[in-house]
């Protein structure tokens, strides 16, 4: 029996995501923060601001934050990967991470560190991946239901979490299950 690498863009992603963290906590402190991370105003001048609209994804503040989004994208990742095709799963991840980064810089004054918007994009894009004809999944809709309500709620506390992000995330997973059959 032999190990297979069977989710590719998944794989590279995880991997990445944990090298640019091993690279801060180990070898160079603020590793993250000089290039993942989405600060509330951009730079029009500055290529590495248009980096950090998509690179944010693969930077995290800890090991805690980077376990969390990895769990979800290892379990869900791998499935989707296989329905959709590495190509359009890239595209997928790409405009929602340019997403979440815009949305940050338009409408929010905090930073933008992580990939939880790529994982809550995951959890709705797997609650539509049944779907048949024109009809809506009742698994979408309680998750959806459920998702929403609850990152709508804690936009309302005060924490280090982006519910924005998580909302876009899943959004974008909702505007590619429906577009994508």
């Amino acid at each position: 029996m032999r190990v297979e690498y069977n989710a590719p863009v998944i794989l590279t992603f995880s991997l990445l995501a944990l090298l640019i963290h091993i690279i801060n906590v180990f070898f160079i402190p603020n590793f993250t923060i000089h290039f993942f991370l989405v600060k509330p105003t951009m730079d029009l001048l500055n290529p590495l601001d248009y980096f950090r609209l998509v690179s944010h994804v693969l930077g995290h503040s800890s090991w805690n934050h980077l376990f969390s989004n990895l769990v979800l994208i290892l379990l869900l990742g791998p499935i989707l990967e296989e329905k959709y095709g590495s190509r359009k799963f890239i595209f997928m991840i790409f405009v929602t991470a340019l997403s979440t980064g815009l949305i940050n810089i338009l409408f929010l004054s905090t930073g933008l560190l992580g990939a939880s918007g790529i994982a809550f994009m995951f959890i709705i894009l797997a609650s539509i991946v049944g779907r048949k004809n024109n009809a809506i999944p009742l698994t979408f809709i309680l998750v959806a239901v459920i998702f929403f309500g609850t990152e709508v709620t804690r936009a309302f506390q005060v924490n280090n979490i982006s519910q924005t992000a998580h909302i876009v995330g899943g959004i974008c997973g909702a505007a590619f299950g429906f577009k994508n059959r």
